[in-house]
């Protein structure tokens, strides 16, 4: 099959997006697939205002007009909801092709978080980008209940996988043989950090990530570690240094970090929201509670090798036949 994917998020950016689609050409060319991308990378950008890390592509859609015509492709996947993703949305509804799409992030809530702008025109705005196509791929039942009350369809189920070979327990101790509990992930309001940092825990604090708000947090927490940004074996470095997982972020939509750390070996902390409570089995994998101390304290009890057990469903291998399925559900639809 020949894939056509459209996505503005992609490297140099560090985030479950790109990691996703990265490892999923890597698996859908091994399976003897044709994968083609329309990147930031095809076009001018300029930094997001207040996200600089986050570029916005001055698309050219004879561009995208010509990648769908050279390449035609027996399925198209729209992965972002930015200038890429509405140029290519245009030309497939322009030419009369079957398209998905994904929904990666809580994007009106990410919006309103800058903007003052009501929470229900950015849903309308988004829903219009999304129904618009032949199927929404979303990585949790609760998300899904959740984006059909708002009215998107149709709805199809595509979860996350986790490389169990690269995140795996492993003795480092890079941080000290003082308790660690780790962040991993975009360091920007929205992640909801400061309910982590402020916490008064008898604990290394580590934070993994770039963003834009590392340099304030850097000045206000002199006491956290931050790294920066990490990959590879850095990356799992860190999670097998740690002792607890905090995840204070009550916006994402998954949380593939969940996995990795899990996979690693290490227990989970954090809300009882979208995302956690699909991934996270409560008081056996991570402790899920409104209150972040009393679930770290929690996660610090269980058992690492449990962990890693419940980790290993998330192949990327069930991954990609999930969302195989989806693209030829489309085509038997079209």
């Amino acid at each position: 099959m020949r894939i056509l994917i459209a996505t503005d998020a992609w490297v140099p950016q560090v985030n479950g997006v790109v990691r996703t689609y990265q490892r999923l050409e890597e698996e859908l060319v091994k399976l003897g697939h044709e994968v083609y991308f329309v990147t930031p990378s095809d076009f001018y950008t300029v930094p997001c205002p207040t996200y600089p890390e986050i570029r916005l592509s001055f698309v050219r859609s004879k561009h995208i007009a010509s990648l769908v015509k050279k390449n035609r492709p027996d399925a198209v996947h729209i992965a972002t909801e930015g200038p890429i993703g509405w140029a290519t949305r245009r030309i497939c509804l322009k030419q009369g092709l079957s398209f998905t799409t994904s929904y990666h992030t809580r994007f009106p809530e990410y919006v309103t978080e800058r903007v003052p702008l009501p929470l229900s025109l950015i849903y309308k705005f988004v829903r219009t980008f999304h129904n618009a196509g032949d199927g929404i791929m979303v990585a949790t039942k609760s998300l899904q209940n959740e984006l059909s009350l708002r009215g998107f369809h149709p709805l199809r189920t595509w979860t996350r996988g986790v490389n169990t070979d690269l995140f795996r327990p492993r003795s480092d101790r890079i941080f000290g043989e003082k308790k660690v509990a780790l962040y991993v992930g975009r360091v920007a309001p929205e992640k909801n950090l400061e309910a982590f940092l402020k916490l008064d825990l008898d604990v290394t604090k580590v934070v993994v990530g770039d963003g834009p708000y590392l340099k304030n947090l850097k000045q206000t927490y002199a006491d956290v570690i931050f790294t920066g940004a990490k990959d590879g074996d850095e990356l799992a470095e860190c999670y097998s240094s740690a002792d607890v997982f905090v995840f204070p972020s009550k916006t994402d939509t998954f949380g593939i970090v969940l996995l990795e750390a899990m996979a690693s070996g290490v227990p989970v902390a954090a809300y009882p929201v979208t995302g956690p409570i699909d991934v996270v089995e409560d008081g056996v994998t991570g402790c899920l509670d409104d209150n972040l101390e009393k679930a770290i304290l929690g996660a610090l009890k269980l058992d690492r090798d449990i962990c890693r057990e419940k980790a290993l469903k998330f192949s990327w291998q069930r991954c990609v036949e999930l969302f195989l399925d989806n693209l030829k559900l489309n085509n038997n639809a079209s």
